[in-house]
């Protein structure tokens, strides 16, 4: 597996977006697994993070054609004019087999270099208008974390480039790699793509929010057969109350959050246990195989079964196109039986 990142380095990036997956990718998590990624950072002239930072040994960003991924952050001047070297740099990376990343504004980069065209991105909510209007041959979502085209992901604001990042180590590595990542970092262990940039917060939310012990308590009996009425009566509300709470907390419906779980929980056991695909969907709350296939299929774009040969395999299904993990409206969740 192709373990080189590179991060982009232009004038006044924003330090977060530096420091974010400087974090992940370029610290040694050999605690985690066998090999990790080579990170490196690549720049030119006097590009400084903020404005006044400047890494030590940062490389030309001739180099990003050598890398596996590219990372590209967003600066203060990006959704103006992109420096011409470094939107030649990052076209020439991906003509060479590189996968391109976008953070923020860094969506504009890749547009400019013609990687957006006719394809699925987000960007940050406040600059989705203008991404639209200048590049209208971009499908632009602004209602999304983060896009998986495949060889080109785009992020939303700065905070959902993390969420995004660690969706990059799952693919690569694993969701219990990814996971223990999270875990590490105090971060929730994934928030899929298409969950929304604004999640309307209530006012009553907090450190203690209305939902504190529900979400716990229901990943420890994901097996059980939760119903929206189960989980309601555990918190002593109605299910209109606690799908307003669940929205608000998580961006979900509580049918959509659990099935989120089941698969989170599904993908784990394949990578980590010997268990049978029957056994995998009874502890996952799925109840039968074929549910889980099909629901798991739909969700992380193929069946448990390569998934598992190709996580073992040594190969992470990172070239199978994730699907967004969500159950729809009219579709009751697959319960245990």
């Amino acid at each position: 597996m192709g373990n080189t990142v590179a991060l982009a380095l232009a004038e006044h990036v924003s330090l977060i977006e530096l420091a974010a997956p400087c974090e992940i990718f370029g610290v040694d998590r050999s605690q985690l697994t066998n090999s990790w990624y080579d990170f490196i950072i690549c720049g030119s002239g006097n590009a400084r993070a903020g404005g006044w930072f400047r890494p030590d040994g940062y490389r030309s960003l001739d180099e990003l054609v050598k890398a596996h991924t590219v990372i590209v952050p967003g600066s203060r001047y990006t959704p103006g004019k992109q420096p011409a070297d470094l939107v030649d740099a990052v076209r020439a990376a991906h003509d060479a087999g590189a996968r391109i990343v976008s953070v923020c504004a860094g969506a504009f980069v890749l547009a400019a270099a013609g990687l957006l065209d006719g394809r699925r991105a987000t960007t940050h909510w406040l600059y989705a208008d203008l991404l639209a209007t200048r590049y209208p041959q971009v499908k632009v979502d602004p209602d999304v974390l983060y896009v998986d085209d495949g060889d080109i992901l785009t992020s939303a604001g700065k905070l959902a480039g993390i969420d995004m990042c660690l969706h990059l180590v799952r693919l690569d590595y694993g969701a219990a790699v990814a996971n223990d990542l999270a875990r590490r970092l105090i971060m929730p262990p994934l928030r899929d793509g298409d969950q929304a940039q604004f999640i309307a917060p209530l006012a009553t939310q907090g450190v203690d929010h209305a939902l504190a012990e529900l979400l716990p308590w229901a990943k420890a009996h994901l097996a059980e057969p939760l119903t929206v009425v189960d989980l309601a009566r555990r918190v002593h509300m109605s299910t209109r109350t606690l799908s307003r709470h669940f929205n608000a907390v998580t961006g979900k419906s509580p049918l959509q959050w659990l099935l989120t779980q089941r698969i989170q929980r599904a993908q784990e056991l394949l990578e980590t246990s010997n268990h049978s695909i029957e056994q995998i969907a009874v502890q996952t709350g799925m109840g039968t195989a074929a549910t889980l296939r099909r629901h798991f299929s739909r969700a992380v774009g193929m069946p448990p079964d390569p998934y598992r040969r190709a996580f073992r395999a040594g190969r992470a299904p990172a070239e199978f196109t994730p699907m967004p993990q969500q159950a729809s409206r009219g579709e009751a969740l697959p319960q245990a039986s």
